[in-house]
């Protein structure tokens, strides 16, 4: 059963039990991420995160990593573009030793100036080491280039300029503005009772103001991008996209299923078509990104660089059958179940319970319960995958970014179209 509450300063509590379970996962979010940046703060979200284990008041970040190690638990955190995330997963009855460490390391961190500076220095490795892995790198560029010029464009991580400008006062000063009680929400699922949560989480979270520090964020507009960009690497990476959904969108269940069947899986026809019948490229799929008020499909392989014209016809020949055609229904049965299949594995684990409460708070301020879920997939059809394909994948939005050798492709920029 689910339950939910909320504090007197607007933190949600959101609670699962799973009486079988022996785990307990909990997580802290806070719905603020890289979108809710400045441009000269752009990795600050991220770099708090990383900042938050190296130390509180009453724990070294020794102290910390010895202390969940000790109980057999998991700790760690997660930055997107619209929240990050603090967790742990335990053992139900460490399940007060997991809040009395996450709420310390919220609240209490000291950012040390020393501790700062050398995880600076982390960062920017991170940051180079997705510059030198070009199979991470395409997907940031892509979202760069698809939404040029809006926040959601901005790297989650930042870049050397940015992170490198980044005070002591202004990363304590952002976290003071973004972590405001309406913009926090406690998750936990496994074995315990809401009754236990919210009694250990008051002893801990009550303290923070109430209110919320994101400020109104305009909407991204869809524009038509060809970028070639040019590097000395074996192969040439190739992201394509276009308009996607929002993750309130009632087409979603079209989306999940259109996104499965053309590059989500083995059996999916981009798989089938560049793997498998031509041979042209190791790694190839799709997938959707969705955001609060937008969203894209992505398309993503890497090829020889002599077959980058011939990966990019692919993918647009692709794209465009759904456009053309209706899905077979053997095909659009088989995605509908893999789907629902993945949904209902996933629900084994407590970690992925927590998420799907959190997300689920954040997008749409209630669970989705399980029932209305495998209605939504039950009421695709062909027609309404055809329907969508026809509002979504619109050439004006269409993004194409190549990242490698690209030289002089065999294609004009006119030629780009679904």
């Amino acid at each position: 059963m689910i339950k939910k509450s909320i504090l007197d300063n607007g933190i949600r509590v959101i609670s699962e039990r799973i009486p079988y379970a022996s785990s307990v996962s909990i997580g802290i979010w806070v719905a603020n991420g890289s979108r809710h940046e400045s441009r000269e703060l752009n990795g600050v979200a991220h770099f708090i995160e990383h900042l938050l284990f190296k130390g509180t008041q009453r724990r070294s970040a020794l102290d910390i990593a010895r202390e969940i190690d000790s109980v057999g638990g998991v700790l760690n955190a997660f930055t997107s573009r619209e929240y990050v995330c603090y967790y742990a997963k335990v053992l139900d009855k460490f399940l007060p030793n997991a809040v009395d460490l996450l709420t310390d390391l919220f609240l209490h961190s000291v950012f040390d100036p020393e501790e700062i500076e050398k995880e600076r220095r982390v960062v920017l490795q991170e940051i180079n080491m997705m510059e030198d892995t070009p199979d991470d790198l395409i997907h940031d560029l892509f979202h760069q280039h698809f939404w040029k010029g809006h926040p959601l464009g901005m790297s989650i991580l930042g870049d050397a300029a940015s992170v490198g400008g980044l005070t002591r006062d202004s990363i304590i000063g952002f976290k003071d503005r973004m972590y405001r009680g309406e913009d926090i929400i406690v998750s936990a699922a496994g074995n315990l009772t809401h009754e236990e949560l919210i009694s250990l989480i008051q002893q801990h979270l009550l303290p923070i103001d109430g209110g919320n520090g994101r400020s109104e964020t305009t909407l991204p507009v869809y524009e038509r991008r060809i970028e070639l960009m040019e590097k000395d690497l074996e192969q040439v990476h190739v992201c394509l996209g276009l308009k996607g959904v929002q993750q309130n969108d009632p087409r979603r269940y079209d989306a999940f299923i259109m996104n499965a069947i053309l590059g989500g899986s083995m059996s999916s026809r981009l798989f089938q078509e560049v793997r498998e019948k031509s041979g042209l490229a190791y790694s190839v799929y799709s997938y959707l990104a969705s955001h609060a008020d937008a969203g894209s499909l992505v398309v993503y392989a890497g090829a020889s660089p002599e077959n980058g014209s011939e990966l990019v016809e692919i993918m647009l020949k692709e794209l465009r059958r759904f456009k053309e055609e209706p899905v077979p229904q053997t095909q659009l049965d088989a995605a509908r179940e893999q789907l629902k299949g993945n949904l209902l594995l996933s629900l084994e684990s407590s970690d992925n319970r927590m998420s799907r409460l959190a997300k689920n708070e954040i997008y749409f301020g209630a669970p989705l319960s399980l029932d209305g879920i495998m209605e939504g997939f039950d009421r695709v059809s062909s027609g309404s995958i055809q329907q969508l394909a026809n509002e979504l994948l619109d050439n004006s939005a269409l993004t194409l970014v190549m990242l490698g050798r690209v030289g002089t492709p065999s294609f004009a920029p006119s030629d780009i179209n679904v």
